[in-house]
């Protein structure tokens, strides 16, 4: 394999970029294969004080997006909306729509990166929090859309008698968002 040879960016050529590039490209190419093996280790040693561990709790919700004949990119938006829970859990919302932003529209994007706000209207008071913090988005174009993503989708998704899709039936689907042209680079 080529390498660069700079040992500073500012000294980068422009075959130095060609050779990154080509690399990059090729790797992008796994993302739908890394997309899953990170799903998967959401499931990796039921571990978690849920009755179902958070492979299940994603997979439920990207089920009940399908039944309710989501777009397709709604329903990976689902799947994989606490994609980030094992790496970020502090900002797991932010990470997630970090990963899908370049593949999906603006208002995917917005539900993904605020769900972890408008769920917390159903818990958030039990921890002595403002559930009513999704408030200051009222006037956003897509709060109608993000509240119904909660209610709806992510809610009620932890339930262990749920009959759930596998993952191998939304496959085609993470390879279908995450190997089209992206929307945007940065």
């Amino acid at each position: 394999m080529k390498k660069a040879k700079f040992t500073s960016i500012d000294q980068m050529t422009t075959d130095e970029w060609q050779i990154i590039e080509a690399f990059e490209m090729q790797e992008i190419k796994k993302l739908p294969e890394m997309i899953i093996e990170q799903l998967k280790l959401l499931g990796k040693g039921h571990h978690q004080p849920y009755l179902i561990d958070r492979l299940q709790h994603s997979l439920q919700t990207a089920t009940r997006a399908y039944k309710d004949n989501a777009s397709e990119e709604m329903v990976i938006a689902a799947l994989i909306h606490d994609i980030g829970d094992n790496l970020a859990a502090y900002n797991h919302a932010s990470f997630a729509a970090a990963l899908i932003q370049p593949y999906v529209t603006e208002k995917t994007y917005w539900i993904v990166k605020h769900h972890d706000i408008f769920q917390g209207y159903y818990y958030w008071d039990v921890l002595g929090l403002d559930k009513n913090s999704r408030d200051k988005f009222k006037s956003h174009p897509y709060f109608d859309e993000c509240d119904y993503f909660c209610r709806e989708w992510d809610r009620p998704s932890f339930d262990p008698d749920y009959e759930t899709m596998s993952l191998e039936d939304f496959t085609p689907m993470i390879e279908r968002i995450f190997t089209r042209k992206p929307y945007s680079v940065y």
